[in-house]
């Protein structure tokens, strides 16, 4: 297996005026490809901040965070900006859908930038859609899609750019249990086929579906654990 990565001693500050807080106090993370990795903790741990710097929406305060054999801290916004395009796929609780856009058009939106022309573009997004169950819906907005569609068109999004790494925040925190489990069956799939998925939660039975839980309390980690899943 080859590290994707590779997180040595992140500390992350936040000083508000003499008051500092430390998110995260020290975290080794190594993750291999192909792994799938939840990541969990209660509210205020530094699970959200871990995922921000793995995600490269943040960066820490000091230590080193090596991606795919690239330094991360010597990126500048412009290639920061191009590995959350391409390298990066996110899928947030909360969809984060174009109200007015159909389902194709939210999800060839982060193809736009990549130079492909429209109808490259075009087919890539219907066979992102096709991937999560959902090439007769291409055409519905997302107020004419339930919850669990909508979710599927954010992972359709997050897979279109074939990143190295799908990252979930609270995949299924507005979802009902059903629905979650859908979705949740559907991460398992595409990391079968060799997606890396690193997923943020609170809740065990979410995670229960990882092969590794990473517990984080107080900006620590504290446990890494593997376990067989059986899908």
């Amino acid at each position: 297996m080859s590290t994707i990565i590779d997180i040595k001693n992140i500390v992350k500050l936040y000083e508000m005026g003499e008051e500092k807080l430390y998110a995260l106090k020290g975290v080794d993370v190594v993750i291999e490809r192909n792994e799938y990795v939840a990541i969990m903790g209660p509210s205020g741990s530094g699970k959200s901040t871990l995922m921000n710097i793995i995600g490269c929406l943040d960066t820490p305060t000091s230590g080193d965070y090596v991606l795919n054999g690239k330094s991360v801290h010597d990126m500048d916004d412009d290639e920061l900006a191009e590995i959350r395009n391409k390298e990066i796929g996110f899928v947030f609780q909360t969809f984060n859908l174009l109200p007015r856009s159909n389902a194709l058009h939210n999800v060839e939106l982060p193809l736009i930038y990549s130079g492909l022309s429209k109808s490259a573009r075009i087919k890539r997004a219907e066979e992102s859609l096709a991937n999560v169950g959902l090439a007769d819906r291409m055409k519905h907005k997302p107020n004419e899609l339930s919850g669990g569609q909508r979710q599927r068109v954010a992972v359709a999004r997050a897979l279109v750019n074939n990143p190295s790494i799908i990252l979930a925040d609270e995949p299924t925190g507005n979802l009902d249990t059903k629905t979650g489990e859908e979705i949740m069956a559907l991460f398992a799939e595409l990391n079968s086929k060799g997606n890396t998925i690193i997923l943020v939660t609170h809740e065990e039975d979410i995670a229960k579906h990882a092969n590794r839980i990473i517990k984080i309390r107080d900006g620590m980690i504290e446990s890494d654990t593997h376990q067989t899943v059986k899908h």
